[in-house]
């Protein structure tokens, strides 16, 4: 199994740890495209400040992230799963997991990311300010330029097992399943179930509690039908789209009753 998730847009404090290793980073394949987008943001971020902080579409009192991207270099670098912060990952609450689940957690998340494209949980990154949704002077926009590099590393990152998609739009942007590994992908919205609508708040809590609760089971679904028997089993109330062409996703709804 494969969790694909979105990035936080805030982040914790990078600490005083060793700085960031490119060559440690989860697909190797992404190496030439990480460098090039880490070396025009530290570059804009170093010479114009203002210049940086329109393009990175920070508000006034967050000009101090720019500061922060110019010295990533050096900064100190920790597991990008304690770098993430927020509704979902405070959910997921990955310190809290008993060792075997860290231990899943370490092969199956992947965080996917405006400047590094996608990273492992455990990989060792500083902390940063870049959403998929910028558009860097000399690259474009973010989104656009990692699906070739994408393209190139998800097809065999995806194993032959499940691919979860719990990533929001604009990361789901950067790479989409096609074919067979598309056949076998699930991605997930989570419904007021009084209202059947999404709560944005509520549906990031419900992932990263859904996640936890797959990490903790210890389950391996083979596919997208065995994940909603597993989900089932879990006590999630889950409603099914099956695709109507090959080479598509599953759509699954999961239905809470209390925003919380």
């Amino acid at each position: 199994m494969l969790v694909l998730l979105p990035p936080s847009e805030g982040k914790a404090a990078s600490g005083r740890g060793a700085p960031l290793k490119p060559e440690g980073l989860s697909l190797p394949g992404l190496a030439e495209a990480r460098a090039a987008v880490l070396d025009e943001l530290v570059e804009l971020c170093a010479a114009d400040e203002e210049k940086a902080r329109e393009v990175l579409g920070l508000s006034e009192g967050l000009r101090g992230e720019v500061a922060k991207n110019a010295e990533l270099r050096t900064a100190g670098a920790r597991p990008a799963g304690k770098i993430y912060t927020g509704v979902l990952y405070d959910a997921l609450d990955l310190a809290s997991l008993d060792a075997a689940a860290k231990k899943r957690a370490a092969k199956s998340l992947l965080v996917f990311s405006g400047l590094w494209g996608a990273v492992g949980v455990a990989d060792r990154i500083p902390s940063y300010r870049c959403s998929m949704g910028v558009k860097l002077p000399g690259l474009g926009a973010l989104g656009a330029y990692w699906r070739g590099p994408m393209a190139e590393v998800m097809p065999e990152a995806t194993g032959d097992g499940l691919v979860l998609d719990l990533r929001s739009s604009a990361y789901a942007s950067a790479w989409k399943p096609k074919g067979e590994v598309a056949e076998r992908t699930a991605t997930v919205r989570v419904l007021h179930a009084p209202t059947r609508k999404v709560v944005s708040h509520f549906n990031k809590a419900t992932k990263g509690r859904i996640v936890r609760s797959l990490l903790e089971s210890g389950a391996a679904p083979a596919g997208p039908a065995e994940l909603v028997d597993v989900l089932r089993g879990l006590g999630y109330v889950v409603e099914v789209e099956e695709p109507a062409k090959a080479g598509r996703p599953w759509s699954l709804d999961v239905l809470v009753d209390e925003i919380h």
